[in-house]
């Protein structure tokens, strides 16, 4: 009897011991929250700069309290992202010199992110106004994704620049990075410049 009871648990244990591929567990990849963003709903930034343009209702004008920062410089803040769009504005004063160098530092500050973006895509735009913009498309564990640059090339130069305030991965990003892409370009599309 011993022995048969010997004999029955060796085979228990030789059968848990099979290698049957339900048996393996494997734990799931780390998940990431659903986002529902909303249908944009726009409106005019109201006129106290130099330019004026429409942005989504969900943002919130914010001003650049950076130390370096000039006085039409602003925050376009999406809150519940975690994000925003760094507007940084010069005046040209007809300065082709002038104008030269804001762009060598606006085309330095995308390039800064070579060494760990995998792709930098610029696209020349024709805007409704009639005016160009260049926007900057950065894939990779980047700072920021969407940047864009225009100007009257005599009076107006705008920058901007998409930032996370969170650590996720960019990939996991993608659904908010497109939705504030494409509020960009509304931006872009109905900027106006002021007297």
């Amino acid at each position: 009897m011993i022995n048969y009871s010997l004999l029955v648990l060796t085979g228990l244990w030789l059968a848990s011991c099979s290698d049957n591929s339900s048996d393996n567990y494997v734990p799931k990849p780390k998940g990431f929250p659903r986002l529902d963003l909303p249908t944009p709903s726009y409106t005019l930034l109201e006129p106290t700069h130099p330019y004026q343009f429409e942005y989504n209702k969900i943002a919130r004008i914010l001003p650049d309290t950076f130390a370096r920062s000039e006085p039409d410089w602003i925050f376009i803040n999406y809150p519940a992202y975690q994000a925003s769009v760094q507007l940084t504005y010069k005046p040209v004063r007809n300065d082709i010199n002038r104008l030269r160098a804001m762009l060598d530092d606006s085309y330095k500050l995308a390039t800064r992110h070579n060494i760990k973006a995998y792709a930098i895509e610029e696209k020349k735009i024709r805007l409704k106004s009639g005016l160009e913009a260049s926007l900057i498309d950065l894939s990779g564990e980047v700072p920021s994704q969407v940047q864009f640059i225009t100007t009257d090339s005599t009076t107006h130069f705008l920058r901007g620049a998409l930032y996370f305030n969170t650590a996720t991965e960019n990939d996991s990003l993608q659904p908010v990075i497109q939705y504030i892409r494409k509020d960009i370009l509304h931006l872009l599309n109905t900027l106006r410049w002021r007297k």
